[in-house]
């Protein structure tokens, strides 16, 4: 019997608002489970890392991780500090931390740029205004993940207006039903 993976929605920087896929999705499918970080205006990387793992520690079951723009870079240092497995990651447009200017994101550089331990899936636009599609490829690459090219679609956020993102959660099935 295949046991169906809990999926865990990493918002990024500030939260993701109710016009967001994320809170969509999450309004869709009640039994996926947003984690909560602390602090979304001033995010250290130790504190989300650390409820990040507590977060996957608690479920009985497989895991698969939605992260989205810090959320991403947080999957990441996650797997470098603990490698737990995972049954996969969907990363959609992680933000380049390394060389946006935001104060608040400092602490999250560098971002680890070890492979992922896990089966994982980068969504990128190519007109993020937070990371370059070529940055984007580059991360994909070094973290052995899948790169979809989602074409201009600004930082994949609610200003991209994205709705419930059908091929966000095709993408996302792929990854559950992988074995």
């Amino acid at each position: 019997m295949t046991i169906t993976p809990t999926v865990l929605l990493l918002p990024g920087y500030q939260n993701s608002g109710p016009q967001h896929w994320q809170s969509h999705w999450e309004r869709l499918h009640p039994q996926y489970l947003r984690v909560e970080q602390a602090d979304w205006d001033f995010p250290l990387v130790e504190d989300w890392v650390a409820t990040l793992h507590k977060a996957v520690v608690a479920q009985p079951g497989p895991v698969v991780l939605v992260a989205h723009s810090l959320g991403c870079v947080t999957v990441a240092h996650w797997a470098a500090r603990h490698g737990l497995p995972v049954h996969g990651a969907l990363l959609v447009a992680p933000a380049d931390i390394d060389t946006v200017e935001i104060d608040e994101l400092t602490n999250f550089r560098p971002i680890p740029l070890e492979p992922l331990p896990f089966p994982s899936i980068v969504v990128a636009s190519s007109d993020d205004p937070y990371a370059s599609i070529e940055r984007s490829r580059l991360l994909a690459d070094r973290w052995g993940s899948r790169l979809v090219e989602a074409g201009a679609h600004g930082h994949l956020n609610s200003d991209s207006g994205m709705g419930d993102w059908p091929a966000g959660q095709e993408l996302l099935r792929e990854l559950i039903e992988q074995h």
